[in-house]
């Protein structure tokens, strides 16, 4: 299979624009035995920098944790949260603007036996339906931390086919963030099954991303 890797200067944007335009593209993965897995991005969050409440990087915060936000665009920004999840990022804007897309949910593709036996007994709907079961389907942990997604043998993101219809909705478990977890800065495929929740009252986007 061809490597159709997007390039940095696809990542060199805000992430609110950049979270609409992951949707159809393809996370690959490749694991340590040489396994392909990968699947289509059908559901995306913005974190908008130093002003969004939400964000790791609220008020210029940077630390150990989230020195890759501030890393070049198109590097993997990969936490730990709750004590027992990972969950995996793209890096966007540019050096030293920590913006980032958190991708919620793939359909899954390739490697469909690897991801079960990743996430046990499971329906192929809930591989990855939520960001702590796409890390743990795919292999992604924090030795991906800072990969540069242009680059990595191992992880990287390949074009794909943009849904003809987007949701846009508040994000997922941010209510602390007071006015900021009501910004309309989750983007969902509408229709797809594998999205990780409800988009119930989501603004529509048209194909170009511009609000309907």
């Amino acid at each position: 299979m061809p490597d159709e890797r997007l390039r940095r200067e696809f990542f060199a944007i805000p992430a609110a624009e950049l979270a609409p335009a992951l949707l159809g593209a393809r996370l690959v993965r490749v694991l340590d035995d040489g396994a392909r897995v990968s699947g289509v991005i059908v559901e995306t969050e913005a974190y908008v920098g130093v002003k969004d409440r939400a964000s790791h990087a609220f008020e210029g915060r940077r630390t150990a944790r989230n020195e890759a936000m501030y890393a070049d665009a198109g590097t993997a920004y990969v936490y730990f949260t709750y004590g027992m999840h990972w969950c995996f990022n793209v890096v966007c804007a540019g050096v030293d603007v920590p913006e980032a897309v958190l991708v919620r949910a793939i359909r899954p593709l390739e490697g469909l036996d690897v991801m079960r036996a990743r996430r046990g007994a499971v329906r192929e709907l809930d591989l990855c339906r939520g960001p702590a079961r796409l890390c743990r389907a795919m292999g992604i942990d924090g030795a991906l931390n800072g990969e540069d997604l242009t680059g990595c043998v191992r992880l990287w993101i390949e074009s794909g086919q943009r849904p003809s219809r987007i949701a846009r909705t508040p994000r997922v478990g941010v209510g602390y963030a007071g006015a900021w977890a009501r910004r309309r800065l989750r983007f969902v495929e509408v229709g797809s099954a594998f999205v990780s929740g409800s988009i119930g009252g989501g603004r529509g986007l048209s194909r170009r991303g511009r609000a309907r």
